[in-house]
C-alpha cells in the first residue's frame, strides 16, 4: 500500500472512529447516570418499604430530630446515603434509614464496571466497523491511483519507439553533415526526455523495499565523473571530512543527486564551480549559478524561473526526499548561487 493510500485510510478511520466514539460516549455517559438516578430510586424503594416494617437487613436505622430533617427525600453525603421517615405518633423524632457511604460506593463501582464492559465491547465493534468503512472509502482512491500508474507505464512505453527513432536519425544526421548545435540541441531535448522517462519510472516504483548498501565517497566521485563530460566548463569538487556507508534506495537518491547536480551545472556561470560537501551528516550541494528568485516555489510542480525544462524534476526530488526520509532545503541569492542540503542522518549505515 502506497504512502498516500496509507495516510487516506488512517485519515478516514480516524474521522469515523473519533465521531462514533463521541456519539457512544455520549450516550454511555447519559446512560451511566440515567443508571445511577434508577439505582437512587431503588435505594429509596427499599429504604420506604424497610420503614414499615423495619426488615432492614441492609440498611442501617437510628434516629433524628424531626425539626432539622425533611421527610421522604433522599439525601446524599460523604458518610451515608439517607432518608428520613415519620415515626407514628411521635413527633418530636423521625426515622432514619441510611446505607454507609463504603456501600453504596460499591454498588456504583459494580454499574461503573458493567457500563464499561460494556463500552469496550461496543468499542471493539467501532474499531471494526472503522476499519471496514476506511478500507471501503479508500478503495475508489487505490482504483484511480492504479489506473492511472498504469496509463503513465503504458505513455513511457510508448515513448521508447519514437526517441529511439530521434537518437537513430539523429546519429544518422550528424554522420552525414557533422556537429552543430542544432544537432546538439537535439540530441539535449532528446535526453531530457530520456530523464524525465527514468525519473517517472523511479517514482513509480516501491523505493522502501528496494534498499542496498554503497560507499557515500565512491557514489558521488561516480556521478560527478558522468557530469563533467557534459560540461567542460565547470569545475566539479568533492569534499568529505569523512567517508560513510549508506543504507536506501540507490536508484532514487541517484535521481535526487543527479537532479541537483544537473541543474546546479545547468544553469551555472560561464567557468563556475559545483561543490559537493559533507558534514554533521549534512549533504551539500553548492554552486556558482543564477540564483533562485523564489526558493520556496522550486519543489512546487510545473514551478520553474527558466525558458528550459518543464518544471517537475525539483518536485520530483522532493517526492522521493520524503519517500527515503531526506530532509531537504535550500539557500539561494541571485547572482551568487545556491546551495541545496541534504539531511541523510536517517539513512547512515551504523
Amino acid at each position: 500500500m502506497k504512502k498516500v493510500e496509507i495516510e487516506s485510510l488512517l485519515k478516514s478511520f480516524t474521522l469515523f472512529f473519533i465521531s462514533q466514539l463521541i456519539l457512544v460516549g455520549t450516550i454511555f455517559f447519559i446512560d451511566y447516570k440515567r443508571e445511577v438516578q434508577v439505582l437512587d430510586e431503588s435505594m429509596f424503594s427499599q429504604m420506604r418499604i424497610c420503614s414499615f416494617n423495619l426488615k432492614c437487613s441492609e440498611f442501617e436505622i437510628d434516629f433524628a430530630d424531626a425539626e432539622s430533617n425533611e421527610l421522604y427525600k433522599l439525601t446524599k453525603t460523604s458518610d451515608a446515603l439517607s432518608a428520613y421517615f415519620s415515626i407514628p405518633n411521635s413527633t418530636q423524632n423521625v426515622l432514619k434509614i441510611y446505607l454507609p457511604i463504603e456501600k453504596y460506593n460499591a454498588k456504583l463501582s459494580t454499574l461503573r464496571e458493567k457500563i464499561f464492559l460494556q463500552f469496550v465491547i461496543v468499542l471493539f465493534v467501532i474499531i471494526i466497523l472503522s476499519s471496514l468503512f476506511s478500507l471501503y472509502t479508500i478503495s475508489p482512491l487505490r482504483n484511480a491511483l492504479r489506473l492511472t500508474e498504469e496509463f503513465i507505464k503504458d505513455i513511457l512505453h510508448d515513448f521508447n519507439t519514437p526517441i529511439s527513432t530521434l537518437r537513430l536519425n539523429v546519429s544518422m544526421l550528424e554522420n552525414e553533415i557533422g556537429s552543430n548545435k542544432k544537432i546538439t540541441r537535439i540530441e539535449k531535448s532528446v535526453q531530457n526526455i530520456l530523464n524525465l522517462q527514468s525519473h517517472l519510472r523511479s517514482y513509480l516504483d516501491n523505493h522502501e523495499a528496494q534498499k542496498e548498501q554503497f560507499s557515500l565517497e565512491s557514489f558521488l566521485q561516480e556521478r560527478v565523473s558522468l557530469l563533467e563530460s557534459s560540461y567542460n566548463g565547470i569545475e566539479f569538487s568533492v569534499e568529505l571530512n569523512k567517508d560513510v556507508q549508506l543504507f536506501t534506495n540507490k536508484e532514487a537518491f541517484t535521481r535526487i543527486v543527479d537532479n541537483i547536480l544537473s541543474n546546479a551545472a545547468k544553469y551555472n556561470m560561464q567557468a563556475g564551480s559545483v561543490t559537493i560537501l559533507f558534514k554533521d551528516n549534512i549533504l551539500q550541494i553548492k554552486d556558482t549559478g543564477k540564483g533562485i528568485k523564489n526558493p520556496k516555489k522550486v519543489f512546487d510542480r510545473f514551478y520553474k524561473e527558466q525558458e528550459r525544462g518543464i518544471g517537475i524534476g525539483l518536485h520530483i526530488v522532493k517526492k522521493f526526499c520524503d519517500e527515503l526520509a531526506i530532509g531537504i532545503s535550500l539557500e539561494s541569492e541571485l547572482g551568487v548561487g545556491s546551495s541545496f542540503y541534504l539531511d541523510v542522518r536517517e539513512l547512515i549505515l551504523r
